[in-house]
């Protein structure tokens, strides 16, 4: 049995705690978040769906949590501008890691985690769930065996609304140094989605613009993405629609058909076509129909680690997307398109770039 702890009891956290109950390999051993009560919170929840009553440590301190000899798993459901911070003290410690996304906040801290998870020999688990939802996990399929032939292009929008009192819920939010940008929390899994799909990429060209000044992050994204196979992809993701989130759509365009998901939550499939192929179609939309991406994504990272598969979002992974959005905000700053691989990159350098934009406005 494999013992999990979890830094950060925040509404994110139960959807972890959730899985780990419904998983017969994995059970949670303790928790930390600053806030006691938040704690008691998050264990009473985990209690609650399990058949035993069985205790679970609460640390305060969250290296108090790392340094428990006998947890397996460190479970990262903080704020972003932490995220590498406490992956790297728990590769230390010889802990394997889910880390919600985003990995990092910077190139430099992402290729540490990865060079960390090489020497230690622990898994990394990015939570990029959507790769495990059935319906991408038969796209790959098809896309790796050919059936849908040459990619021609994929296109990923996001139609989001965030309110003045989200922001000001929590003083990190709309930060650059501690949340990282619009782009990298509501628009990342749409972004991997089709890094992932449609292969590895040239170069990326974007702006963004911040219309909300009571923020310092953005909150209109716009790219162009050339990929190594000539594919184009375009990301156009907001947080400004009127008066509520719209919804998420991924359009892929390939020489033998044409896929398009949407819907305000993600799980409708719009359109679907390839030719000479009505029953893939008929078994894609049935595909559409399942959402058990988080058990699967657990599921494969246990695997990984007892059977020594294939670890789908691997941390190497889980800087794929990061990187595009990186290289989009620099392609903003510059004004010009910026060839990958990314050498370095930080959001604090999004924030420096705004601090002199208004200096300069006065």
């Amino acid at each position: 049995m494999l013992k999990a702890g979890i830094i950060g009891c925040g509404n994110i956290s139960k959807k972890h705690l959730k899985t780990i109950s419904r998983l017969d390999s994995v059970e949670l051993h303790a928790v930390s978040d600053v806030q006691k009560s938040r704690m008691e919170e998050a264990a009473s929840f985990y209690r609650e769906n399990i058949t035993d009553n069985a205790p679970v440590k609460q640390y305060q301190d969250y290296l108090d949590l790392i340094h428990d000899s006998e947890i397996d798993i460190i479970i990262i459901t903080v704020i972003s501008g932490l995220h590498a911070k406490i992956a790297k003290q728990a590769l230390i410690e010889n802990k394997h890691v889910i880390v919600e996304k985003p990995l990092a906040l910077s190139i430099r801290e992402a290729d540490e985690i990865i060079k960390l998870s090489h020497l230690k020999q622990k898994k990394v688990l990015v939570c990029h769930q959507l790769r495990y939802r059935p319906i991408f996990l038969k796209l790959k399929e098809l896309l790796e065996k050919g059936t849908l032939g040459k990619p021609y292009m994929g296109a990923v929008s996001a139609r989001i609304n965030r309110s003045q009192q989200y922001y000001e819920s929590a003083a990190w939010r709309g930060t650059w140094e501690h949340d990282g940008g619009m782009l990298i929390n509501q628009g990342i899994h749409l972004v991997d989605l089709l890094v992932w799909l449609l292969g590895d990429i040239d170069t990326v060209y974007g702006e963004v613009a911040r219309n909300n000044e009571l923020k310092e992050i953005e909150d209109v994204a716009t790219g162009v993405i050339h990929f190594n196979n000539n594919a184009k992809g375009t990301i156009e993701v907001n947080t400004i629609t009127k008066p509520a989130t719209q919804g998420y759509c991924l359009s892929l365009y390939f020489e033998k058909g044409t896929i398009i998901l949407g819907g305000a939550g993600f799980d409708k499939l719009e359109h679907c076509f390839i030719e000479g192929e009505d029953q893939l179609v008929r078994e894609l939309k049935e595909a559409c129909k399942q959402k058990d991406e988080q058990i699967l994504m657990y599921q494969n990272f246990i695997d990984s680690i007892l059977n020594h598969t294939l670890l789908v979002v691997d941390a190497s992974e889980g800087k794929r997307a990061l990187e595009v959005i990186f290289a989009l905000y620099k392609s903003n700053n510059n004004r010009l398109p910026v060839k990958l691989p990314l050498l370095s990159f930080s959001t604090k350098e999004m924030k420096a770039i705004s601090c002199h934009k208004e200096k300069m406005d006065e």
